[in-house]
């Protein structure tokens, strides 16, 4: 039975898991961070203080890891695997390429301990709000004794089969929502400039094909100019091109998602990647304000 989780990396996806666990009398949760504002936030909803990432995992059921690079997370299991029981379930629910996640589980297994990948869907909201699509890979035998915790963080379990499967789903995902919001980015700048209104825009866009997640969440932003990170450039340009990279090493034609990739590229060259992934319209109308007037 799993009762003593360790969350490794508190932002704001691990932090929300973090939280949502710490609540719940069914676990004893202590979180690793680097950040003290992050660790202090899981703290005030109950969590412990682990210290450094080696220490927290001491006494581990199960270790929960959430980091922004695929080179972080193989440092942490890299430092942190030996000092966790013999027994201890690893997770990590970070968005990293797949040949990464069959690395990580390669080198846990390899101690003697077990791994599980659990890519994460949606953002920070539902992080906070404990309804998280999951996409699980791994074996399958290890689901039965995660599924209280899936309960607790998320909210659909989709299982993907390998580690491969479930890492590569996630940022195949990424690149097509992304993909989706540098177009629809250029559609709304077009239809701007043709005289239609923001109402009219989205009022008959909800009746066409071209509605779409990124338009119920992020559009209603960058019409208000709101760049506020919530899924920063950054990170969407890093998932991004990870998943053209499988494509090409996979011999896939990915000639859209490259484009998408493009528009993110320049948005950081621009300097907004540290904004939210809607910054991608700077690109296509330079100027456009942010709600705070950053």
């Amino acid at each position: 039975m799993i009762r003593r989780i360790t969350v490794i990396g508190a932002g704001r996806m691990g932090g929300g898991i973090a939280k949502n666990l710490a609540r719940d009398d069914a676990f004893d949760v202590t979180v690793s961070d680097f950040s003290r504002q992050a660790v202090q936030a899981c703290v005030d909803a109950g969590a412990a203080d682990g210290g450094s990432a080696t220490a927290a995992v001491a006494d581990a059921d199960l270790v929960i890891t959430s980091l922004p690079m695929p080179e972080t997370v193989t440092a942490v299991y890299r430092d942190a695997i030996g000092s966790s029981p013999a027994d201890t379930l690893w997770m990590d629910v970070s968005t990293i390429d797949p040949a990464t996640a069959s690395a990580l589980e390669r080198t846990v297994e390899s101690s003697g301990r077990r791994f599980v990948a659990c890519p994460l869907g949606k953002g920070p909201a539902q992080a906070e709000a404990g309804t998280l699509p999951l996409f699980v890979g791994g074996k399958e035998e290890l689901l039965e004794p995660l599924e209280p915790v899936f309960a607790c963080i998320g909210e659909g379990v989709h299982y993907m089969g390998s580690v491969e499967a479930s890492t590569s789903f996630k940022i195949v995902s990424n690149m097509i929502g992304m993909t989706n919001l540098a177009v629809m980015s250029e559609g709304y700048a077009l239809c701007k400039e043709c005289g239609v209104t923001d109402e009219a825009f989205v009022d008959a866009l909800r009746n066409t094909g071209a509605w779409s997640a990124q338009a119920d969440l992020r559009l209603p932003w960058i019409m208000n100019g709101d760049f506020g990170n919530r899924f920063g450039v950054d990170l969407a340009l890093k998932d991004v091109r990870l998943a053209v990279d499988i494509a090409a090493r996979r011999g896939i034609p990915a000639p859209v998602g490259a484009s998408g990739l493009s528009q993110l590229v320049a948005a950081h060259a621009l300097g907004f990647g540290s904004e939210d992934a809607d910054a991608v319209f700077k690109v296509v109308v330079p100027g456009s304000r942010t709600q705070d007037g950053e």
